[in-house]
């Protein structure tokens, strides 16, 4: 019930789900709509567990390797990519593939080869481990990327081996964290080789920006995301960094402390882009039936982003 306490909750904008993510869901929407039931995912869609449990609901079956997945039905490759040899496996069995990679990470894969042609030898900043990282990692043959990890990692790494370097990222960083990695491996190769364009997506950049502007004044910072999910982390590191008092990262109003959230008169709210906006509203229904709440949404821009579906999904209403 709600009780006489008041508090301010300062809203950021954008937040929750990009054009990628939003593009990756609607592949294995119309997927079902267009083949039936069942419709197979190699690796989870978006790492966010609510919206995995409604594809479920829909006719998805996930599953972590190709092996998994019989011949006769179709198969949906994740937002994050695939190595190279996962499309040629497909294509070998004649399965019915369509590839949800994310159009900004497709764009780091063929920079990767890019570089490759021109005879680079790569250095990789991101996470080990990740599915973005190892599908990059994928796209050419062992040997040819190194994984750079910390600046620590920037700072040992050993050229003496390649005639010349060149760098990708992987999309979901610390804007910050890789800004320090990038300067310490541009101060020790001058020569390296650039992306054309930042490889960090605008809608991470876009959401940690948006951090940034309510982080300092908040007591308390809630991030929404799946603690599988790489963009939604970062966004707590934001915070803490940019001054929030305390950040803490919830998948829904279920994982809410509610002794943590009576101690804070602001508090800041935002969402990773894997999280639907329907787990932010249940935040906010959530803080009102116990204060008073006034909330003040932070736009530090718009978001018009559109990334276009496979030409096999077109024809689905």
């Amino acid at each position: 019930m709600e009780n006489s306490t008041s508090k301010t909750v300062l809203l950021a904008a954008p937040r929750g789900f990009c054009a990628g993510v939003d593009r990756a869901i609607q592949i294995v929407e119309k997927s079902i709509q267009k083949y039936g039931t069942p419709v197979y995912v190699r690796h989870e869609i978006v790492h966010n567990r609510h919206v995995v449990n409604k594809l479920v609901n829909l006719g998805a079956i996930f599953v972590e390797t190709l092996e998994d997945c019989p011949n006769d039905r179709p198969v949906v490759f994740s937002a994050h990519g695939v190595p190279k040899s996962v499309p040629r496996k497909a294509e070998a069995r004649a399965m019915n593939f369509l590839d949800a990679t994310c159009p900004l990470v497709s764009k780091v894969h063929v920079e990767a080869e890019k570089h490759a042609k021109s005879g680079h030898h790569i250095l990789l900043i991101g996470h080990s481990g990740h599915p973005e990282v190892v599908g990059t990692m994928g796209q050419l043959p062992d040997g040819n990327i190194t994984l750079i990890e910390t600046e620590k990692d920037a700072l040992n790494f050993n050229s003496e081996a390649y005639d010349s370097l060149a760098l990708v990222t992987q999309t979901t960083l610390s804007v910050d964290d890789t800004f320090h990695i990038i300067s310490i491996l541009k101060d020790r190769f001058p020569n390296i080789a650039l992306p054309y364009k930042e490889d960090i997506c605008y809608a991470t950049t876009n959401r940690q920006t948006a951090v940034k502007a309510i982080a300092e004044k908040c007591d308390l910072l809630l991030v929404i995301g799946s603690i599988t999910s790489s963009n939604s982390k970062r966004l707590v590191e934001v915070g803490d960094k940019a001054g929030a008092k305390n950040s803490m990262l919830i998948s829904s109003s279920e994982s809410i402390d509610w002794e943590i959230v009576d101690k804070a008169d602001i508090i800041g709210l935002s969402a990773g882009a894997s999280a639907p906006e329907y787990l932010t509203d249940g935040v906010i229904a959530a803080l009102k039936s116990r204060y008073k709440i006034e909330i003040n949404e932070v736009e530090v821009t718009k978001e018009k982003v559109i990334f276009r579906l496979p030409r096999k999904l077109l024809d689905v209403g």
